[in-house]
């Protein structure tokens, strides 16, 4: 241990707060199991890393779609022209 006293109580500060949340999660097995930090850190970036692949696949999906909705749109609709009035043809009798 340090020779500092602040560093002291930092440090069992710290001890004691790891022990509570061992035995937290743990209860009367934390002897054998222990909780590394790196364990949260794990989920931390999985939980991250499926946010971001949801998300591209979300913008992916709506760039999709906004690009066949204005193809549809872009496409010439078919009118009926005509180029003068239209005279019934002769019936022929």
């Amino acid at each position: 241990m340090s020779g500092n006293y602040g560093t002291q109580v930092i440090e069992s500060v710290a001890v004691r707060r790891r022990r509570l949340r061992e035995a937290w999660l743990f209860g009367a097995e934390r002897a054998r199991n222990t909780l590394t930090e790196q364990t949260g850190k794990v989920f931390a970036s999985v939980m991250i890393g499926a946010v971001a692949c949801a998300g591209c696949a979300g913008v992916s999906y709506f760039k999709t779609s906004m690009a066949k909705e204005n193809e549809k749109n872009q496409q010439p609709v078919p009118t009926a022209t005509t180029s003068g009035p239209v005279s019934p043809s002769p019936s022929k009798k």
